[in-house]
């Protein structure tokens, strides 16, 4: 099994999902869905929730799933990589999260079900909230886009990606980091992209990456480098394309076989060519799940539900 991808994921099933006013101010992927009631949002995430759920277990994915807590307002809950990161090493990150709403997130009691319960080794948790209170933030892996392979760190700077959080984060889990601004067209504006995982992805031996988001010459030539130097093959996006989260995926690993589950949304995959799928083929076996609620109104797609679970087990 490659570095890169794990058979386990947690995910959070949410019990209040809803559009999260706190996030839309810079998150300019979420939509308000019209004519359409609270309660049937969240009753059509849940359907969208427990179909992935089910589709990547047929997958041979083993989910690890934890209901939400139905007395806390975290809309966003489902998902849990801004919150948490888990390394083969085994060491736990927790992260500083931009919404005050969305801090509630963090679960100790996850933390002590994984160790205790599900038999996962934990050497370490090294905690990077204090940067909430002087307003800075760096929010898991969908700040930081991780090729575990080659110990490298991808990050497209934005108010809820801080460059000196980074830099800590990438001393603290021993990775090579890269910086960079990503940008997309929001009205007559060039605009930060929020999260580094709506515009790359990174698996074994491919990348995903949104080149056209990059305005700065310096940027674009120090991301490209760095991706060709581990011989990575370049699968470029479009800004049309990321904004239907064909950026938001993830390669999972199967206790099937051995052959990697590149898991997106429907949108996704829908927004991809044909030479882009055929590609993405030649390494792993692509996963389509219907996530159109979700997406509307989280922001979100697939890749952010899944935490990828490294741990080393006991």
């Amino acid at each position: 099994m490659s570095k890169q991808s794990t058979q386990n994921i947690l995910m959070i099933r949410p019990s209040a999902f809803r559009m999260n006013e706190e996030t839309a101010g810079n998150n300019f992927y979420q939509k308000v869905l019209k004519g359409i009631t609270p309660e049937e949002v969240t009753d059509l995430a849940l359907d969208e929730f427990d179909n992935m759920v089910d589709t990547l277990r047929s997958e041979g994915i083993n989910v690890l799933l934890v209901e939400d807590l139905p007395d806390t307002d975290t809309p966003d809950a489902l998902f849990p990589n801004n919150w948490v990161s888990f390394h083969s090493e085994g060491k736990i990150g927790l992260y500083p999260m931009f919404a005050k709403n969305r801090r509630m997130e963090r679960r100790e009691d996850i933390l002590i079900d994984l160790e205790h319960k599900e038999g996962f080794k934990v050497d370490e948790i090294v905690d990077f909230t204090e940067f909430e209170d002087h307003n800075v933030f760096l929010e898991g892996t969908g700040s930081i886009v991780l090729d575990r392979e080659n110990k490298k760190a991808y990050a497209a700077l934005s108010p809820r990606t801080d460059r000196i959080a980074f830099e800590q984060f990438c001393e603290a889990f021993d990775y090579n980091g890269v910086a960079f601004e990503s940008l997309q067209t929001i009205g007559d504006q060039r605009k930060q992209i929020y999260h580094t995982n709506v515009m790359m992805c990174i698996g074994t031996g491919w990348a995903t990456v949104c080149l056209d988001s990059i305005d700065h010459p310096e940027d674009l030539d120090l991301l490209e480098k760095s991706l060709l130097s581990d011989d990575l093959k370049i699968i470029p996006l479009s800004e049309d394309q990321i904004s239907r989260f064909a950026g938001n995926m993830l390669e999972v690993a199967s206790t099937l076989d051995d052959t990697p589950r590149i898991v997106m949304s429907k949108s996704a995959h829908e927004a991809l060519d044909a030479i882009q799928l055929d590609t993405l083929s030649n390494f792993g076996k692509v996963i389509s799940i219907p996530l159109d609620v979700i997406e509307a109104c989280g922001g979100g797609s697939a890749r952010c539900m899944m935490a990828e679970i490294h741990l080393p087990k006991a």
